[in-house]
């Protein structure tokens, strides 16, 4: 099973669920951290980086004694990574897809792809975990190729879970996609219920199994249980306010190992996944 774990903000609380199931999972398991503009799991895990790799996307490069200046190029690119004004088109390259299109369509072939850096992909071992992260580059704007590059490192067959970006954009969607189920993680705040209504809205428009994770219970009230109840989404675990969780966070610890007593929580949690996973099997 392919797993992503997913927020409609940040600092609900994505990478410690992600992690503390990884580590409870019993087998080896390969986590994906594809919030590449700031992964963190490595600061709860720990371990032995075993590989780097960098990663790059091909972006235009103009031979002017070829080019005529016609704008076919221009009028291709929708992100207008490459304009062109009867002369030598401008090459924008922090707004290029890298979609090679622009090279396609140039009559006169003047136009060839160049590689370049948008970050890297480590491997790092660490107890029954292969953790899988990618580091955006300071200045790159374009983290789903990164998050592209992240996922191509998953094993076939082999169970991971994916700890998506913040929010509902683009990395987000990169990452989720083609995943078998998805768990929002949520806070039971008025900011908490207004992000889960936007990824709810994103997971259903990808058509993809999911549900609810609760952290920090206590701390605010019963409108997020109340609106997973409307919406038939399953509330799938409850994580408390538990002040020693907090602690255990704070010194980059996992709940799991700091408090073996949750240990069971995250265990269920993986067979309620497993149980809704075969209910919409079933259904569908």
């Amino acid at each position: 099973m392919i797993l992503a774990v997913a927020s409609g903000k940040g600092g609900t609380g994505k990478t410690t669920v992600s992690a503390n199931l990884a580590r409870v999972l019993g087998s080896c398991v390969q986590l994906l951290d594809c919030d590449v503009e700031e992964p963190n799991a490595h600061l709860f895990l720990g371990g032995t980086l075993r590989d780097s790799h960098t990663v790059g996307i091909p972006v235009p490069e103009v031979d002017e004694s070829l080019c005529d200046g016609c704008g076919e190029c221009g009028r291709f690119c929708e992100y207008h990574a490459i304009v062109s004004f009867g002369t030598k088109p401008l090459v924008f390259p922090e707004m290029c897809h890298g979609c090679g299109g622009c090279a396609k369509v140039c009559p006169r072939g003047a136009i060839r792809e160049t590689d370049r850096r948008i970050g890297v992909v480590e491997t790092i071992e660490s107890g029954n975990i292969e953790l899988i992260q990618g580091r955006l580059d300071v200045g790159r704007a374009m983290a789903p190729p990164l998050i592209r590059a992240v996922k191509a490192r998953l094993r076939p067959g082999a169970p991971a879970i994916l700890d998506a970006p913040p929010g509902t954009s683009c990395p987000v969607v990169a990452t989720i996609r083609e995943t078998d189920f998805v768990a929002l993680v949520t806070e039971p705040t008025p900011f908490g219920l207004h992000d889960l209504k936007l990824a709810v809205d994103m997971v259903r428009e990808l058509g993809i199994p999911f549900g609810v994770v609760v952290n920090r219970m206590g701390i605010g009230d019963e409108r997020v249980h109340a609106f997973c109840g409307k919406e038939n989404i399953p509330v799938l675990l409850e994580i408390p306010d538990d002040r020693r969780i907090a602690e255990a966070y704070s010194r980059g610890d996992l709940i799991v190992e700091a408090l073996p007593e949750y240990k069971d929580r995250f265990r269920g949690l993986i067979q309620r996944i497993e149980e809704e996973t075969k209910h919409e099997e079933r259904c569908g």
